[in-house]
């Protein structure tokens, strides 16, 4: 499964999350981000071309190369400066209290020990700062959340390790910080994949 997750999966990644239709949630989850912004899960910089006027820098936090590749154009044709500044969310090296924003879309069901990188995002945002999100996860419905757990041990080993049934509002609010808003409903697509959630959250002291 190595080279399929490292050198296929950032293609078609990049293809099925790229649509229109994602687009316009990504400009909804990206809506009032400002200052410094620490994004994890950059991927191929599908967010790029959807910050506001007010994100003066972004550090990209990405794991595999072949999806920075990918988002050359996209960083090259970008007003606002990005940088690759790590690997993992786990560990991000960046000062505490160092960045105004933070920025996660369909990471959260991805990464390996997510509390811990819930743990450095809120770390490194300054009190006050805000972590915006945009994730899929477990839906409300009982029997779109059983065939979530049916599958999921599948999509795991086919979307690199992507989680169906996590709760993203849970994971957030259990890391520390408060839900200023939120929207929650289901996109386009099979159900079990697409229940979304859009959110502000808010870094408390």
């Amino acid at each position: 499964m190595g080279l399929y997750r490292d050198r296929v999966l950032p293609h078609l990644v990049d293809r099925v999350c790229g649509t229109a239709e994602l687009r316009r949630f990504r400009v909804a989850a990206t809506e009032g981000l400002s200052g410094r912004v620490v994004e994890i899960g950059f991927g191929s910089g599908l967010n790029v071309g959807t910050y506001p006027a007010a994100v003066t820098r972004v550090e990209a936090v990405e794991p595999a190369s072949v999806s920075w590749r990918l988002a050359g154009e996209r960083i090259a044709g970008s007003p606002v400066p990005i940088d690759r500044v790590g690997l993992e969310g786990e560990s991000i090296p960046l000062e505490d209290g160092s960045c105004d924003s933070a920025l996660s879309t369909f990471t959260l069901c991805t990464i390996p020990d997510v509390e811990r990188a819930l743990a450095e995002v809120r770390r490194v945002l300054r009190p006050g700062g805000r972590l915006h999100l945009l994730e899929h996860g477990l839906s409300p419905d009982l029997s779109v959340a059983a065939w979530q757990r049916r599958v999921e041990p599948v999509q795991k080993r086919l979307a690199g390790g992507c989680h169906l049934t996590r709760d993203p509002l849970a994971l957030v609010a259990g890391a520390g910080f408060a839900i200023e808003r939120s929207e929650q409903r289901y996109a386009r697509g099979p159900r079990p994949f697409s229940w979304f959630t859009t959110a502000v959250a808010v870094r408390s002291a």
